[in-house]
């Protein structure tokens, strides 16, 4: 039973994870706003479109079931080295919570994913 919770819970929380990964990393590609965004945080221009494809291929590491689980393991730390990062980078150019509380609200649902994920495995 514990272990049906744990793939509920991880597929529910990876879920509406990839969700927002998935339209963040197409924002960056496409919209003027969030490329203006990123210059105000001091990033060239070639480093949103980095990120984005790499986010692209993070949520396909998740949520592809045939993924090996040390690929799994390596886009949760890059997504969570990401996400700090932008923490970060907003609060350097003295952004407010508007500004950097999704990506605090990602690293949740990120952090919840990657327990519920362990849990399936060890359950």
């Amino acid at each position: 039973m514990a272990s049906k919770r744990c793939a509920v819970g991880f597929w529910i929380t990876t879920a509406l994870f990839a969700i927002h990964m998935t339209f963040t990393a197409y924002a960056q590609l496409k919209l003027p706003q969030v490329a203006a965004a990123f210059a105000h945080l001091g990033f060239p221009s070639y480093f949103r479109v980095e990120l984005s494809w790499a986010k692209f291929a993070g949520v396909i590491a998740l949520l592809v079931p045939m993924i090996p689980t040390w690929i799994k393991e390596w886009a949760y730390a890059g997504f969570a080295i990401t996400l700090v990062s932008a923490v970060i980078a907003h609060l350097a150019v003295g952004d407010g919570p508007a500004a950097w509380g999704w990506a605090v609200g990602a690293g949740v649902l990120l952090g919840m994913s990657y327990i519920f994920w362990r849990c399936s495995r060890t359950a």
